[in-house]
C-alpha cells in the first residue's frame, strides 16, 4: 500500500462524503477511485448502471420497493 497525495480541498470532500456514506476516509477514496476507473472504462454506461452491475457481480439482488398507501 502506498501513500497518495491529494489536494487539501479534495481530502476535505472525501472526509465529508465518508461520514455520509458510513465509510472510512480510505474506503471512501477507494470507492471513488474504483467507480471512477469503471466509468472511464465503460463510458457508455451511467453511474447507476455500473453500480447495479457491480452489486449483481457481488451477489446482491435488489428487492422491489414497496410504496406505502397515503
Amino acid at each position: 500500500m502506498g501513500i497518495v497525495n491529494i489536494d487539501d480541498n479534495l481530502h476535505d470532500q472525501v472526509r465529508k462524503a465518508s461520514t455520509v456514506s458510513c465509510r472510512s476516509i480510505n474506503a471512501q477514496a477507494a470507492f471513488w477511485i474504483r467507480i471512477g476507473m469503471l466509468c472511464e472504462m465503460n463510458p457508455t454506461q451511467s453511474y447507476s448502471e455500473i453500480l447495479a452491475r457491480e452489486l449483481r457481480a457481488a451477489g446482491i439482488v435488489a428487492q422491489p420497493v414497496k410504496v406505502a398507501a397515503a
